[in-house]
């Protein structure tokens, strides 16, 4: 999807989100991606929290290499 055709809301939570992930490497990547998902799911339109999980967690490999591999291995 482009970022014109997400809603406020998914894009408010995909940016801070993203934030944390880059930022904030006392966060667990799996925190950051739950808590994501949870405000989605409250506040979000009816399927966004699939969408925000599947971005998060494609991006979250990309910016936490390290702590993913640790995690999945």
């Amino acid at each position: 999807r482009s970022v014109a055709e997400l809603d406020p809301i998914t894009l408010s939570l995909l940016r801070l989100a993203t934030y944390e992930l880059a930022h904030r490497i006392d966060v667990p990547y799996k925190v950051v991606i739950n808590e994501a998902v949870s405000l989605a799911k409250k506040f979000g339109a009816t399927d966004s929290f699939k969408f925000i999980n599947g971005v998060l967690d494609k991006l979250a490999v990309k910016l936490r290499a390290v702590e993913v591999k640790a995690e999945r291995s």
